[in-house]
C-alpha cells in the first residue's frame, strides 16, 4: 500500500521531470515556443503546462516574450551554466600549479570565446621579474601564443573568417599578414600544437601556448608568459614542456570527464 509521502514523493519528481523536459525542448529550440508546441511536443496538457511555465518562469529559468508569447530558456540558466563552467575550470587548478613549479614560470589557463582568448587561471611563479595578466583579461588570437594555438586546432573556415577580418597591430612584432600566420599555423601543427608569442601581444614579454582540449564543451589552452630576458634559449625547453603538459591534462580529462573511460 502506497503512503501519502510515498505519493507526494512520486508526484513531486514527475512534476521536476516535466519541468526538466520542457527546458530541455527550449534548449532545442532558441526562438522559442508557444504553450500549445511545448504541450503538443511533450504530450501534456495544456494547464500542466501553464502551471510548469508559471513556477519556471517566477524563478527566471524560462523568460516569455508576452502573455500570449513564446517561451524561451531564462537569463537564471545562463548565471548557473557560468558557475558550472568557472567550477570546472577550477579543477585543473592543482594541475596548473604543478606545472607552474617543474617550470619555475608563471603559468595561464585560457578559453576560447569567440574570436578571444580569455584568462580563466593563473599560477605565479615567484620570481622577482614575472609577465602576468589578470583573470579575465582576453585576447586576439592572431598575437598570442594560447590564440595562435587555438587557431590552429580549430576548422579552416573559422580559421578563414578570423584571419580576413581585422589584425591589429600590437606591437612591432606582431603578424598580421594572413599569408605569414597560415604559415605559421603549419608549424604550429608539425610542433604537436605548440605555438610562439615572441614579443608579438607585449613587447618585452614571450610565451609558448598549447591546447589542453575541451572540458564540458570549452577549448582550453594554456600558455606560458616569460620576460624576453628568461625566455631566449630556453624556446624549446618551455615548448616540449608545454607538450608534455597538454598531454597530461588531455588524459587527466580522458579519466575525469569522459565517463566511458571509468566503464
Amino acid at each position: 500500500m502506497t503512503t501519502p509521502a510515498e505519493t507526494d514523493s512520486r508526484s513531486g519528481i514527475q512534476v521536476l521531470t516535466r519541468a526538466v523536459e520542457i527546458l530541455r525542448l527550449l534548449n532545442a529550440y532558441p526562438a522559442g515556443l508557444s504553450q500549445g508546441e511545448l504541450g503538443e511536443r511533450l504530450g501534456l496538457a495544456r494547464s500542466t503546462v501553464s502551471r510548469l511555465l508559471m513556477a519556471l518562469e517566477a524563478e527566471g529559468f524560462v523568460a516569455s516574450t508576452g502573455p500570449r508569447g513564446r517561451y524561451r530558456l531564462g537569463p537564471e540558466l545562463v548565471r548557473l551554466a557560468a558557475s558550472a563552467r568557472r567550477h570546472a575550470w577550477l579543477d585543473l587548478h592543482p594541475l596548473l600549479v604543478d606545472f607552474s613549479l617543474q617550470i619555475g614560470e608563471t603559468v595561464d589557463l585560457s578559453v576560447l570565446e569567440g574570436d578571444r582568448a580569455v584568462f580563466v587561471d593563473q599560477v605565479v611563479a615567484d620570481n622577482r621579474l614575472r609577465a602576468v595578466s589578470s583573470v579575465g583579461d582576453s585576447f586576439p588570437l592572431h598575437a598570442s601564443a594560447n590564440g595562435k594555438a587555438f587557431l590552429a586546432a580549430m576548422p579552416e573556415v573559422e580559421v578563414k573568417r578570423i584571419l580576413s577580418g581585422r589584425l591589429d597591430v600590437l606591437t612591432d612584432n606582431t603578424v598580421t599578414s594572413p599569408t605569414v600566420l597560415r604559415e605559421q599555423l603549419d608549424a604550429i601543427r608539425a610542433r604537436g600544437g605548440v605555438a610562439f608569442d615572441l614579443e608579438e601581444q607585449s613587447a618585452g614579454v614571450c610565451a609558448v601556448g598549447a591546447v589542453v582540449g575541451y572540458l564540458d564543451h570549452d577549448l582550453l589552452a594554456v600558455s606560458i608568459p616569460v620576460p624576453v630576458q628568461r625566455f631566449r634559449g630556453r624556446e624549446e625547453e618551455l615548448a616540449t614542456a608545454a607538450a608534455a603538459f597538454s598531454a597530461r591534462v588531455s588524459d587527466w580529462l580522458a579519466v575525469n570527464r569522459d565517463p566511458s573511460a571509468a566503464l
